[in-house]
């Protein structure tokens, strides 16, 4: 495939994305060495950087796709070299001049829900709380506790749908004062904006700000360490600050405080999976299992990789909506790590995460060996 070369608007969105931090790549490799990619084929970050570097970038490639943002490299790199800004500014130039490979396709689809539905998964807008309608789940208003930022996949994903509910029966019997916003919440645009989608991304969290602003909100809980990463670390860019806290944190806080009691009792193993936009990007690994361990007859075991180590799921940087051949899953890797343990759950806090466990699980014939929940439905299931 030809490349575009020497293509100077490369090195100019990299420079606005970065600063010029790609110039302190001295190609040491060790991001090549950590990236989770070169477990299941050869990728090579180095060589995108070096390139990037020269304006020599093949934008029209697989390559500048593949990054999944999960923060591994720029944990490990000596030189402070941004490689998530680079994959995100290269895919921002692909974008502009529409080169999406046959993979990345599904991502435009995604896209265009994002605008016209203010979700990535094609579902209506009017249908957004219909997950709730036997809940009794009341709307946020002006001087309730929380809101209960939903996000897209629990408002629409079938699987998904059970997380939502299980976080509803847990605020309520803690007697939380808590709403969500239903048609009026929009995506919070991170995984769009890691696909280059960069007005889309501004869109979203512009309209997300007026409603929060508009309604009063103060405090805000999600169970999505996407919403959580973008709220907390992205959204003040607009100049808004609110109080943005993880659904583990929360759980925490409601039983430290004896707001809630686990009266169940667990008998079984299970094994913790970290999320990137959790773990690796947020620093949360204490809470999660924290959480887990307060269960009576609980044994939390640890995979071969955990915590900063953790290997990711596959889904982050917009991943989630691109094709990834079977024999190029990390998911499977971690479906294979978490049955090495004895566990009888996977245990996570993320729909991404969720979403490509289960899919793995399917593929490698685990439906009888172990099963996938989210934190909050363990925490439920003991009350």
């Amino acid at each position: 495939m030809e490349t575009i070369a020497p293509f100077l608007e490369v090195v100019d969105e990299i420079t606005e994305a970065g600063g010029d931090v790609f110039k302190l790549c001295f190609q040491c490799g060790l991001c090549d060495t950590v990236c989770p990619w070169n477990k299941v084929r050869v990728f090579s970050m180095r060589k995108l950087i070096r390139e990037a570097a020269f304006g020599l970038s093949e934008v029209e490639g697989e390559d500048i796709w593949r990054c999944t943002t999960c923060g591994t490299c720029p944990a490990q790199c000596p030189r402070g070299v941004k490689q998530i800004d680079i994959a995100v500014a290269l895919r921002r130039l692909a974008s502009q001049y529409d080169l999406f490979p046959a993979s990345v396709k599904s991502a435009r689809t995604a896209r265009a829900s994002l605008i016209s539905e203010g979700n990535p998964l094609q579902g209506e807008r009017a249908k957004r709380a219909d997950w709730a309608k036997d809940l009794s789940v009341k709307t946020y208003a002006e001087g309730m506790e929380v809101l209960y930022f939903v996000g897209c996949y629990l408002s629409y994903d079938p699987r998904m749908k059970k997380v939502a509910a299980a976080t509803v029966n847990i605020l309520k019997k803690a007697d939380v004062k808590f709403g969500i916003l239903g048609d009026k919440e929009n995506c919070c645009g991170e995984s769009i904006r890691k696909t280059g989608s960069e007005q889309v991304f501004k869109d979203l969290a512009r309209k997300n700000i007026k409603t929060f602003i508009d309604n009063g909100v103060k405090k805000i809980i999600v169970s999505s360490p996407h919403c959580f990463h973008t709220f907390k670390n992205e959204y003040p860019e607009f100049m808004v600050n609110f109080e943005i806290v993880h659904i583990n944190q929360y759980l925490l806080e409601l039983l430290d405080r004896g707001q809630l009691e686990l009266t169940g009792k667990y008998n079984g193993k299970v094994t913790y999976h970290d999320p990137c936009y959790l773990g690796r990007h947020n620093g949360i690994y204490d809470e999660p299992r924290d959480l887990l361990k307060k269960v009576s007859g609980l044994e939390l075991v640890e995979m071969q990789t955990h915590g900063k180590n953790s290997l990711c799921c596959g889904g982050g940087g917009g991943r989630i909506w691109m094709d990834t051949p079977r024999q190029e899953r990390f998911s499977d890797i971690r479906l294979n790590q978490a049955r090495e343990t004895g566990a009888g759950v996977l245990a996570t806090s993320c729909p991404y995460c969720i979403t490509n466990f289960e899919e793995s699980r399917l593929n490698l014939g685990f439906e009888e060996v172990i099963e996938v929940k989210d934190v909050t439905q363990i925490i439920s299931d003991m009350l």
